[in-house]
């Protein structure tokens, strides 16, 4: 018998997070694939099916069940999107905002790198964006506009590691996110902020309109896949003066909205490209 199964965060218990593998789950249920949810745990790596689809950003447990069965996305690309700065440097070439590291820091009590502050200020100019390397849904990222902020700022994550990057104001408070699946955009949907936040995530007051999708955005997103070996992944693109940048890659985008507001079944297509994959 076809069966798979679908790992979930541990902790999740948010609805929403959970209508995306169920809905997924119904699609491979009609092809004949029997499936089954399961949050993630110390016993994970011991499932039993002809593949797994990972909804969690736990490295370690994605690397032990890949060593046993196929897994969607796979290992090293769900780890490389899930470390932004690790994502710019595996897209050297493509694209993107400029952007500088911050430097590693074993000692919290150190005051933050004044070199550090005036390459960032020299480079990439005010305003800034400050990222947190691991985060989602927006709640990580921020905006400085001097260099006392920038300081603050720096010396609060300086535990953590972060990036620097070049504010594209051609993109304050709008971005598109394209879906990617089987090497195919197959969607896309420009997010707008409805407050004056920089940000246009949904979770952060964003919203969702169809938008075309061109050649341009179509290429790019496509050949970005490609590069990180991803089955399936949302992209956000910002609108630069001279065409569209990459801003990030999310190997666990949700789709509720972007279906909603497409009309494009995103599941149904993950699930065929699974289904070809595995099966035929």
């Amino acid at each position: 018998m076809k069966s798979g199964f679908i790992v979930v965060n541990a902790y999740t218990g948010n609805a929403h997070e959970l209508n995306q593998p169920e809905k997924l789950s119904a699609e491979l249920e009609k092809m004949g694939v029997r499936m089954r949810i399961v949050r993630n745990s110390p016993a994970v790596s011991s499932e039993r099916g002809d593949f797994c689809i990972y909804f969690d950003k736990d490295k370690y447990a994605a690397r032990a069940i890949e060593k046993k069965i196929r897994l969607f996305n796979r290992a090293e690309a769900i780890e490389i999107c899930d470390d932004k700065m690790l994502t710019y440097l595996s897209l050297d070439g493509f694209p993107m905002p400029e952007t500088i590291p911050s430097l590693l820091c074993y000692n919290p009590e150190c005051p933050t790198s004044s070199e550090l502050l005036s390459a960032a200020e020299e480079r990439l100019g005010y305003p800034m964006v400050v990222k947190e390397c691991f985060g989602s849904l927006g709640r990580q990222v921020y905006l400085v506009q001097d260099r006392e902020a920038l300081r603050r700022i720096s010396e609060r994550l300086k535990p953590k590691p972060h990036l620097y990057q070049k504010f594209v104001s051609e993109s304050a408070g709008k971005d598109l996110r394209v879906i990617v699946v089987g090497g195919r955009a197959i969607a896309a949907m420009r997010r707008v902020s409805t407050t004056d936040d920089f940000r246009s995530n949904a979770e952060l007051g964003g919203v969702g309109e169809r938008y075309p999708l061109d050649d341009a955005a179509r290429d790019l997103c496509e050949k970005v896949a490609k590069k990180l070996s991803l089955d399936y992944c949302g992209i956000d693109l910002l609108f630069g003066k001279e065409g569209y940048l990459v801003c990030e890659v999310n190997s666990n985008a949700f789709f509720h909205t972007i279906e909603r507001v497409t009309g494009i079944s995103v599941a149904t297509a993950y699930a065929e490209h699974i289904f070809r994959e595995i099966y035929i």
